[in-house]
């Protein structure tokens, strides 16, 4: 049976949790110190630097109002990230994470990465641009505490189920200026609209020990959004649908095919993550589009 553990510093939880949290080598899901701490280690290590890899598979879908939905591509993808910890005297411990993360879009049948796709609605042969995202940081530290030493997490937000932690049910609901529009989104539209989903699944054990690194987990990821830039729809109407499934795995040599022979061949950079004070602005599929285009548009513009 499910039981929901959104603790609060205050609340009680089941006999088979609390045993394990008022043990002294256990955090405790009550204090909210050790809440944050655990959370912090769900998405980095116990080793300030060291890279954290999660890998996911899936399918990308086109759906078009009036029309079946369409299997466009198969996905494979992976994010490599590292974190710096702090600890400020009023604000308790902190971290930021900085990570890269690429997605191969492959052909639906033979996982071929594609290089070109033509457009089943256009007819028009497009350039494939795969996620290449160097960087995706964190922008600022998150602590346990905020500014006047009040804790930023009184609740456990997972669900307890036998030896595992869940979390998931949410969604980045995502509206803000598309880098790729012009100045006046706000009068005829433009704006990048998505959302996207998260659900994983961790080790209770491993994140209750201190001392034990959080290795044996799994997740799921999706998101409906506009068209990719790529695919040059323009305004036409519909959405692209990803349903990913993955885990988190050990080290870089551990990633299935083609994903790991496509980095190591032409994303090599993707084997490491940046630097723990990498302070560039993050990427997305939109902005490494637009930089793609307009220096395709540079390069047209000199030969004219």
């Amino acid at each position: 049976m499910l039981r929901s553990i959104l603790i609060s510093s205050v609340a009680v939880i089941g006999l088979a949790l609390s045993g394990m949290a008022a043990a002294q080598d256990k955090y405790d899901l009550t204090n909210p110190d050790d809440i944050f701490k655990a959370g912090m280690k769900r998405s980095c290590t116990t080793v300030e630097g060291t890279p954290v890899i999660h890998w996911w598979e899936g399918k990308t879908y086109g759906r078009r109002p009036g029309e079946k939905d369409r299997h466009l591509f198969n996905v494979q993808g992976m994010n490599i990230r590292a974190c710096k910890f702090f600890n400020d005297p009023k604000r308790g411990v902190g971290y930021r994470s900085v990570s890269r993360e690429v997605m191969f879009h492959m052909d639906p049948v033979t996982n071929e990465i594609l290089k070109t796709w033509k457009n089943p609605w256009t007819g028009e042969e497009v350039e494939v641009i795969q996620v290449n995202n160097d960087p995706v940081n964190m922008r600022a530290p998150a602590y346990a505490r905020d500014e006047d030493g009040k804790p930023t997490m009184t609740e456990f937000r997972m669900f307890a189920f036998d030896d595992f932690f869940l979390s998931g049910g949410g969604a980045a609901r995502l509206f803000y200026k598309n880098p790729m529009a012009g100045e006046y989104q706000e009068y005829v539209g433009g704006d990048y609209h998505a959302m996207e989903f998260g659900t994983d699944a961790s080790n209770m054990a491993q994140v209750l020990d201190p001392k034990a690194e959080v290795d044996d987990s799994i997740l799921s990821w999706g998101r409906v959004s506009k068209w990719l830039p790529w695919m040059k729809m323009g305004d036409r109407d519909g959405v692209v649908v990803y349903h990913t499934a993955g885990i988190r795995v050990k080290t870089f040599d551990e990633l299935p095919e083609p994903l790991k022979g496509e980095i190591l061949q032409n994303y090599p950079i993707y084997q490491q993550p940046p630097p723990l004070n990498d302070q560039r602005p993050n990427e997305t599929t939109w902005t490494v589009v637009k930089k793609i285009v307009d220096g395709q548009r540079e390069d047209a513009a000199a030969k004219r």
